[in-house]
């Protein structure tokens, strides 16, 4: 929804403030500029990309109208089922989670919690991380910083995304810049022409420069920055179980491991001591 409107304010003020200058959309028709920033920014986004990150990339675009995947109902629950794993694990030891760890598909613990239980790399970044503790790992440190890895890995195959679109945003400008000087080549065979046909040709080679600032500065970017955003609210589901392992790992109870987890959540979506309570306190037997 914000993006929408984000764009209608774009076009709004700058279109409508043109207009209401006295200015005539019909000279900023040149669908020859168009094609040479918007074509050689498409070209320029191919050859410096990846595969993947060019096939995903659409998708990702409908991400960002969509907004964050994890709404806060999300991150309670995620806390609550972090609460009946912990539970478990400490009444019935590690190895009672073995038969969820190693087919979480079939877990009727994990099934407690839908978002939870289909979200494949959320379920297989948990299980692993249970698995290496029931293993004995038990070393705070050094799973911190496998989990780190692991997070940043993660984050850095969206990252890249957001960071193809940023660069194609601050190549545009200047792809802009070759559209008007290719415009002004083209007015310099004109010379001889009427002021009238001259004038129209300079605009057209300045509508070049437009283009390119308007897509860069006005879209491109903050269509970048407006992915970072939703991947960093995103990463916090995870930064919440990292936490929420170490707490339980460091020998804390399960409420007092899930408040460490909750805290670490962005205001937005961190959910109240009392809503956590109260959720933990529904949950069935272990």
């Amino acid at each position: 929804m914000f993006v929408m409107i984000g764009f209608g304010i774009v076009i709004f003020s700058v279109f409508g403030g043109y207009i209401l200058g006295g200015g005539h959309m019909g000279v900023l028709w040149m669908p020859f500029e168009f094609m040479i920033i918007l074509g050689s920014g498409a070209g320029a986004f191919f050859i410096a990309n990846p595969k993947s990150v060019v096939t995903h990339t659409g998708k990702e675009l409908g991400h960002l109208f969509k907004g964050p995947k994890y709404k806060k109902e999300d991150f309670l629950e995620v806390l609550t089922m972090m609460y009946q794993v912990f539970k478990i694990a400490k009444t019935k030891g590690l190895l009672a989670l073995e038969q969820h760890i190693e087919k979480p598909e079939d877990s009727p613990l994990f099934q407690q919690f839908p978002k939870f239980y289909g979200d494949h790399h959320a379920i297989a970044f948990l299980c692993t991380y249970l698995r290496l503790m029931s293993l004995g790992a038990d070393n705070p440190h050094e799973l911190v910083d496998l989990m780190d890895e692991d997070i940043e890995t993660m984050h850095h195959e969206h990252q890249r995304i957001a960071d193809a679109i940023q660069a194609v945003a601050d190549a545009v400008p200047a792809l802009g810049i070759v559209a008007a000087v290719l415009g002004v080549i083209h007015t310099m065979g004109s010379i001889t022409e009427p002021p009238e046909v001259l004038g129209k040709l300079i605009g057209g080679a300045l509508v070049g420069t437009f283009t390119g600032i308007l897509v860069a500065y006005g879209f491109l970017a903050p269509i970048a920055s407006g992915l970072k955003n939703i991947y960093h609210a995103e990463g916090k589901y995870y930064q919440a179980m990292k936490t929420g392992l170490i707490a339980h790992l460091s020998g804390y109870a399960p409420a007092i491991s899930v408040e460490y987890a909750r805290n670490v959540l962005e205001p937005e979506y961190r959910p109240t001591f009392a809503q956590v309570e109260e959720a933990t306190s529904a949950l069935p037997p272990a």
